[in-house]
């Protein structure tokens, strides 16, 4: 029986890594403070903080794979000091972050990462946490470099803000579409990757990222979900959501949004997944490795309508972590009608 310890597994992606693990049949065990949710049924938890120097101690015997989802230097090192000596393979969770040139559309898993100056900083401690890894457990070592995950729990709520917001219809800000693009990768598949690639001894660094996909086609996938969702429940007819007079994107260029005080990307007031115009190669990196090494890239309409699903059973009008609220939106819109207005 294949045995995996997860440094992790409470959260987001460790309970999916957690749960593809356990439906292959082996022993899982997380190993977490338990404060992010439960793990996975099938799964163990063994409560610890792992700033504890006897954080380690229940864990006995070898490990087929170690799945480590830190990236913070005080925990990192310590599991690897602990652990290495008895894990035949290690899976570290990465980002694409890593990588210090955002522009260049297609660059791989062989391009220049940041310089790890500052570990306080995301990018940084990834770095550095590939580093001390490689270190450490040399050819034993798999080192996947997500790029933006999304799913149904997805905690940051940025793809699925814009589903959510769709459902609900009315006029919806949208920024200029042409030379933007979303690269998305389905929580399920990530996880099953890793997984797999653990439980084959796949090494080496892969960048887990989905199918590029111009941001356009993005916003009408959500669009079409929308609708699909609506007629099978009804709202369309009702007039409440879905295609046509109901809902409205309104294009609002760069120095408009930017003026207006939203963000880019992420967090509070922004227009989730809207990049500068110069950072476009961060959501268009090659693929190849992943899917040579096994890596599944599901249509967008299927995550779209698996986030559409999820974001109405959380809750389509939930305070959020990212996007506009209401209240945003409509002082923007505001600014947008002020200028078209007629002047007399």
């Amino acid at each position: 029986m294949t045995r995996t310890l997860i440094l992790g597994g409470t959260a987001w992606l460790g309970r999916e890594i957690a749960a593809a693990a356990v439906a292959r049949g082996g022993e899982v065990v997380c190993l977490a403070r338990g404060e992010s949710g439960t793990v996975a049924e099938g799964a163990r938890l063994v409560r610890a903080d792992r700033r504890d120097p006897a954080a380690y101690d229940e864990l006995v015997g070898e490990w087929d794979d170690v799945v480590e989802l830190s990236s913070d230097p005080a925990l990192v090192g310590p599991a690897l000091r602990a652990l290495a000596d008895r894990a035949s393979h290690w899976t570290l969770v990465s980002s694409v972050s890593v990588y210090a040139d955002t522009a260049t559309p297609g660059a791989d898993e062989s391009a220049e990462l940041v310089d790890p100056v500052d570990t306080s900083r995301y990018a940084d401690a990834k770095v550095a946490a590939e580093r001390e890894s490689a270190g450490r457990l040399g050819d034993r070592l798999l080192v996947v470099r997500p790029g933006l995950v999304v799913g149904p729990g997805d905690p940051s709520d940025r793809f699925g803000w814009w589903p959510g917001r769709m459902h609900r219809g009315g006029r919806v800000v949208v920024p200029t579409t042409e030379g933007r693009w979303v690269q998305a990768v389905d929580v399920a598949d990530l996880a099953a990757f890793v997984e797999r690639a653990g439980r084959e001894g796949v090494v080496g660094t892969v960048d887990a990222v989905g199918e590029p996909v111009p941001l356009e086609e993005f916003l009408r996938e959500a669009r079409v979900a929308v609708g699909s969702q609506a007629a099978v429940s009804g709202a369309v007819a009702a007039g409440a959501v879905g295609p046509g007079a109901a809902l409205e994107l309104v294009t609002v260029d760069d120095a408009t949004l930017l003026a207006a005080g939203v963000s880019w990307w992420a967090g509070p007031r922004s227009l989730p997944l809207w990049l500068p115009l110069d950072a476009g190669g961060f959501v268009r990196r090659s693929g190849a490795a992943y899917v040579a090494a096994g890596g599944v890239r599901r249509p967008l309409h299927e995550t779209v309508e698996r986030v559409l699903a999820d974001e109405l059973a959380r809750g389509r009008d939930r305070p959020r972590r990212a996007g506009l609220d209401p209240a945003d939106e409509a002082a923007v819109l505001a600014v947008v009608d002020a200028r078209v207005a007629p002047r007399g």
